[in-house]
């Protein structure tokens, strides 16, 4: 792609635009939002520029496009697969100032909020009114409303009530030529021409900025319990997933770790202490809830019985609020964990929930056939398992040869057993070449022809999505 360079002028242009003090053009603001959380990538922009309302957001891209200025959305720069990378320079926008919740409705169970407002923060405002916001990634307490919204993200509590999208009703966005535009209405039902705005959702910043969203909420579960269950194979913990879902139970959560998550983690955090007998490979978490005890007791006893057919260990249930908060924390810690431990690359695979036992073991074999270690963990009620691949004691040419090969043959695997090749982190930057693995030639110009709908001129969020190579579904 050719774009414009930005100058002085443009600088200046953009200055009137937004005000002097909401530009940003020195190299540790640029460095700074040049990153996320995607491995050691960094991309930074020729300019930052920190608006504060949508009026603000439509003059930036309606001159960017008349400029032909690319321009990258950014929110808290918390995402995995690159999407708020600027590549091709341009301008970046962070979202950050737009942090209000406008309003929340009580009479019809849904909130008015800007997407720089944090996930978890918006939970804690509602649940103040008995109301429950269900999406919680691992980053939620850092994660911002607008990135959720623009990776579709999912989190713990996706198995029982859903994805982002699920929550979406109305979005106000800003498309490339600065029009300001409404997706939706703020109704339950709405079958009134295409369905712009679950369109928008997921899309990665390519097809609009989102300057409002309105969202559903659902009454605040009034109580929790939670088990942490050992076994004796990853695989049979696998299994146990699925029959738990067939014998009539939906749990609120149902997180599946691997026995080197857990020692990793417990070596990361000091806040848990907890031995684990040797011969255990891998755990479950998982959390009932709901507002009867008696009833959330009797799936808990349900679920005891089941995994016991698939060698689980002793069960263990949190007493209180205190030793919840430690186990969901080894649960969400394992990321973090593992960064600090190698160099690594994280995959987001997802498969229907019965062949998650057969990915694991694909994963297993394909890191054998490649000489890498991986540590998986994930949310195995919905068959997305993360697969960190793990450089260890490869060397750099093992490493840099070896890696795309084996990503491939995972994805593949994917695929083969009717999954794909993200669940809840995106495409951004580093997935997209794998993505003829998973469509078609015609089902990725479909895909194209919708952004060029939206944005002719290709200036939102390029290089993201769409790849460069072509991999061979075969």
């Amino acid at each position: 792609m050719s774009y414009t360079t930005i100058n002085e002028t443009n600088i200046e242009d953009l200055k009137n635009i937004v005000g002097h003090a909401n530009v940003f053009a020195d190299l540790e603001s640029r460095r700074t939002y040049g990153k996320d959380e995607t491995e050691d990538l960094i991309f930074p922009p020729d300019v930052l520029l920190k608006p504060e309302n949508a009026g603000h957001v439509s003059s930036i891209l309606k001159y960017c496009n008349e400029q032909n200025i690319p321009v990258t959305p950014i929110g808290a720069r918390t995402g995995l697969s690159g999407g708020a990378l600027s590549l091709y320079g341009g301008v970046a926008i962070s979202m950050e100032r737009f942090n209000k919740i406008i309003k929340i409705d009580t009479n019809n169970q849904q909130v008015t909020v800007e997407p720089g407002v944090i996930t978890q923060i918006l939970q804690e405002e509602v649940a103040k009114h008995q109301l429950y916001y269900a999406p919680d990634p691992s980053s939620r307490g850092s994660c911002f409303i607008g990135g959720n919204l623009a990776e579709n993200a999912g989190g713990p509590h996706a198995v029982k009530y859903g994805v982002t999208k699920d929550f979406v009703l109305n979005l106000e966005v800003v498309l490339a030529s600065g029009e300001i535009v409404w997706t939706g209405a703020n109704t339950l039902k709405n079958s009134t021409g295409y369905n712009l705005t679950q369109l928008m959702v997921g899309s990665e910043g390519t097809l609009g900025i989102i300057t409002k969203a309105v969202l559903k909420l659902i009454p605040l579960p009034q109580k929790s319990l939670l088990m942490l269950v050992p076994f004796y194979s990853a695989e049979k913990a696998c299994e146990a997933v699925s029959a738990i879902f067939r014998a009539g139970i939906t749990p609120s959560a149902l997180e599946f770790m691997e026995r080197d998550a857990i020692d990793w983690v417990l070596k990361f955090v000091n806040e848990v202490h907890m031995p684990i007998e040797e011969s255990i490979q891998a755990h479950l978490l998982i959390e009932v809830d709901g507002n009867h005890i008696e009833s959330m007791m009797a799936d808990c006893e349900k679920i005891s019985e089941v995994v016991q057919e698939f060698g689980s260990g002793e069960i263990l249930f949190a007493d209180d609020e205190t030793q919840k908060a430690k186990l969901w924390m080894l649960r969400r810690k394992v990321a973090e964990a593992v960064k600090s431990h190698s160099i690594y690359k994280e995959e987001d695979t997802v498969v229907p929930r019965y062949s998650l036992p057969t990915l694991l073991a694909g994963v297993k074999s394909i890191g054998k056939q490649y000489g890498f270690q991986s540590v998986c963990y994930g949310h195995a009620g919905d068959g997305n398992l993360h697969v960190n691949i793990i450089k260890g004691e490869l060397s750099d040419d093992e490493w840099n040869k070896n890696i795309t090969p084996a990503i491939e043959e995972i994805f593949k695997l994917c695929v083969k057993l009717g999954g794909t090749l993200s669940g809840e982190h995106g495409i951004g930057l580093v997935q997209k070449n794998y993505m003829t693995i998973a469509f078609s030639d015609v089902e990725l110009q479909l895909m194209r022809g919708i952004k060029n709908v939206f944005d002719p001129k290709g200036i939102l969020n390029p290089g993201k999505i769409f790849p460069d190579l072509k991999v061979s579904r075969d």
